[in-house]
């Protein structure tokens, strides 16, 4: 009699966790346990930073040694969050499980640290509402250095894991990390700087209190709504609004007048012309911003080339006549 042998569901195969994963995580734990987690305020080389943690240096300690010399508890959370895993790549199993653990620890911690990192700082607390709450806090906190920065990254590339993982972005990881990591670009040089420069004019001259009326002041102010350069309101310019609405509409108007005559040239032109049309559209996207504003800066400006030529032939005396709307607008342009 033969018997055939059932497998149960606890005993399938289990999902390979990707390579991805494991240098990530490698990388962060060298950053919690090779590098100094806070910025070097003596402007410390790598090696000096890396030397001074490796010979237990108070101020360039590793985040376990800042967790527990420094009485500052609320870093366990990433040497917690990255055992932790460690511990989930081991034993999930399938690649759902993996994409809900790594995506929940990964955010967490991730959350967590900057949560941590914003409340505390060079005098404690850095908010008045938790001196209220908890009282005075008698340690101060440096920004994050070379360690949290490589923590952070790596849990956040963890987390994009996990996202893939749970079938987004048709399941693939480069993709995933990708988004993620340009996410997190856009919302820390961009959305938070924006963010705490709205929130700082809703505040009162000291910036201690939301004061409605001066923020009222501040957003309506004729500098910014003034209509003087068509005899309405105070002096006589327009507003920064109306200057920008105005050379929007005509970089949108150029733009597209331009970009028919391209498009009608490379559909109805000599064929001769398609690589340098080819050429000419890809210029201003790998043209950095800077290099357009200082080339036009070296060709039209006071002491450009086209205003020492014009002197030269025909007397004309440099002027500032570039630094304007008209500048802005070429620039635009581009």
């Amino acid at each position: 009699m033969t018997m055939t042998a059932i497998t149960s569901p606890h005993q399938s195969k289990k999902t390979p966790v990707p390579p991805a994963f494991w240098i990530w995580l490698g990388l962060a734990l060298l950053g919690a346990v090779l590098l100094p987690w806070f910025a070097q305020q003596d402007q410390s080389s790598w090696w000096q930073a890396l030397h001074k943690t490796m010979s237990l240096d108070k101020d360039a300690g590793n985040v376990f040694m800042q967790a527990s010399a420094q009485g500052m508890v609320w870093l366990w959370t990433a040497p917690a969050v990255l055992l932790a895993l460690l511990v989930s790549s081991v034993l999930a199993r399938t690649a759902r499980q993996q994409g809900l653990s790594w995506l929940i620890l990964g955010t967490f911690g991730l959350l967590a640290l900057l949560v941590a990192g914003f409340a505390v700082g060079l005098k404690g607390w850095q908010f008045e509402w938790l001196n209220a709450a908890y009282g005075p806090l008698n340690i101060r906190q440096f920004g994050m250095g070379a360690g949290a920065g490589l923590v952070l990254i790596g849990l956040l590339m963890m987390a994009a894991i996990g996202f893939a993982r749970l079938g987004y972005f048709k399941s693939d990881i480069f993709i995933s990390c990708s988004v993620w990591f340009c996410s997190a670009l856009l919302l820390m040089f961009i959305a938070l700087p924006l963010g705490k420069s709205l929130w700082g004019a809703l505040l009162d001259d000291a910036g201690a209190s939301v004061d409605l009326a001066n923020a009222a002041a501040r957003v309506f102010n004729h500098k910014i709504w003034g209509l003087g350069c068509v005899g309405l309101g105070q002096g006589s310019v327009c507003g920064v609004a109306w200057n920008t609405l105005a050379l929007g509409l005509l970089v949108a108007a150029g733009t597209t007048v331009l970009g028919t005559m391209l498009a009608l040239l490379a559909e109805r032109g000599p064929k001769r012309m398609d690589k340098p049309l080819r050429i000419l559209a890809l210029l201003p996207i790998i043209t950095p911003p800077f290099v357009v504003g200082l080339g036009l800066i070296l060709l039209f400006g006071r002491a450009g080339i086209a205003n020492q030529l014009l002197e030269w032939l025909f007397g004309l005396e440099p002027s500032r006549w570039f630094y304007g709307m008209f500048g802005v607008w070429v620039a635009q342009m581009f």
